[in-house]
This record gives structure tokens, C-alpha cells and sequence, in this order.
């Protein structure tokens, strides 16, 4: 299906009644990427108390914050399932440390972008491997500079399926929901992140 038909298909439905669709839909060919930030979370949540047969994993990207390890394993401990982690390269980051030091992303955008690419593109890409759809955490009111126009979209670069099913959510009723259903999240919301990153 394209993303078109899909979109028309979920229009209407709650997040878990259209995560419910996809996942029957297309079962086994549907994944979820988390950065255990707080709209991620409610979407685990989503996947996790529903039993949805959607695979959840994460770009363990070797420079998480304490804190996004913390909720992670606090996630894990919550529902008795496992998030598949995803590592880069080992070769590949050995290089680039002898090469340019730990932190040689602050020293220029092309070298932010070489860190970028091997932490997190190359092993994303073998994450979304031979899937259909990838289930993601964002909002519209934080996608007017990637001008995502709808909860479904087609991304070319990745040749591959992208819904948001909480794009039409603000950020009130995501705090609402996991503070309804007591869903672990990351203390640093608490300190004024809205993002969960590398913590560089």
C-alpha cells in the first residue's frame, strides 16, 4: 500500500486502534524506534500492553545519557519485554576516535556529521532492513521545519513507510497519558529536555 491509502485507512482511529491495523496488516514487517523520550514512551506503552506484534528498538549510539539507560531498563522491568539495541559499527567507531579523538564532533559540522552517520544512520538502516513500516514519535508541533504534512508519510532516503501515530497529540495530552497509566519516563523532561539525544 502507499502511504496515501494507508493514511485514509488509519484516518479517525486512536493511536492504538491504528497500531492495531498495522501491526496485523503487516505483521512482521513493522518496527518501532525509540530514544525513550516521553512520546516514545507512550507509544512503547501502546505496543507493550496491547501485546502488538511490532518489534521496538534503539540506536545505542555508545553516548546515551545515564538517565535514557535508567528508563530504558525501568521500561524493560515495567512490561517483561526486551527493546532490541542496535550498535554501530565497531570498526568503523575505533577508526574515528584513533583518528580524530572522542570529541571531534564539536570541531566542525562535516565531522558532526561523520560521528552522525556512524552512530546512528548506518545502524539505523540496518534496523529498518526488509521492514515496511516504522513507527515513530513525532508530533506535529514538532515537525513544521521537516514539513511532515500528515501522520503517514513515504520516506524516500530510507525507502520505507513512516507513521506518527501521535502527530495529532499536543504535548499536554502526552504528559497526561503517562502520568495516567504510570509509564516510566526520562528524568530529564524534569530538567527542561524536550528531546532525549546523545547526550554530548
Amino acid at each position: 500500500m502507499q502511504a496515501e491509502k494507508i493514511q485514509k485507512i488509519v484516518s479517525g482511529k486512536s493511536p492504538e486502534e491504528a497500531l492495531t491495523f498495522l501491526a496485523k496488516e503487516f505483521y512482521g514487517k513493522i518496527v518501532f524506534s525509540t530514544s525513550f523520550g516521553l512520546e516514545d514512551q507512550a507509544i512503547t506503552h501502546i505496543i507493550f500492553s496491547n501485546n502488538l506484534p511490532i518489534k521496538i528498538f534503539t540506536l545505542e549510539t555508545g553516548r546515551l545519557f545515564p538517565e535514557t539507560c535508567s528508563v530504558w531498563n525501568s521500561t524493560r522491568e515495567k512490561y517483561g519485554k526486551n527493546i532490541e539495541a542496535f550498535y554501530p559499527n565497531e570498526q568503523a567507531v575505533q577508526k574515528l576516535v584513533s583518528a580524530k579523538g572522542p570529541n571531534s564532533f564539536y570541531e566542525s559540522v562535516e565531522n558532526r556529521l561523520e560521528c552522525c552517520f556512524i552512530r546512528k544512520v548506518e545502524p539505523l538502516q540496518r534496523a529498518l532492513k526488509g521492514n515496511e513500516i516504522w513507527v515513530t514519535g513525532i508530533r506535529k508541533e514538532q515537525s513544521q521545519h521537516r514539513q511532515i504534512k500528515n501522520s503517514m508519510e513515504w520516506d524516500k532516503k530510507n525507502n520505507i513507510v513512516k507513521f506518527h501515530p501521535l502527530f495529532d497529540w499536543n504535548f499536554e495530552e502526552v504528559k497526561r497519558f503517562i502520568k495516567k497509566n504510570n509509564i516510566p519516563y526520562n528524568s530529564l523532561h524534569d530538567k527542561g529536555f524536550h528531546s532525549i539525544g546523545c547526550q554530548p
